[in-house]
């Protein structure tokens, strides 16, 4: 029954901060200012934040795995 609800609260705080990341900036970015972060619900943006992610984690992978010899 725990973990049930354990999954059913992570889900609803992701949403919820979601939520409320991209209404905050959804102010922002109607303001028309140059440099505003668009909101992540964007694919693109989170491929892009993902791409990141990965790409930075393959070179610190490498990087221990080059001290390591």
């Amino acid at each position: 029954m725990r973990l049930l609800l354990g999954i059913i609260l992570g889900a609803v705080l992701t949403v919820g901060g979601a939520y409320l990341y991209d209404s905050h900036n959804a102010m922002a970015a109607a303001q028309a200012q140059a440099g505003v972060q668009r909101p992540m619900v964007n694919w693109d943006v989170v491929g892009h934040q993902w791409d990141r992610l990965t790409d930075i984690a393959r070179s610190e992978w490498n990087r221990l795995r080059s001290h390591a010899t």
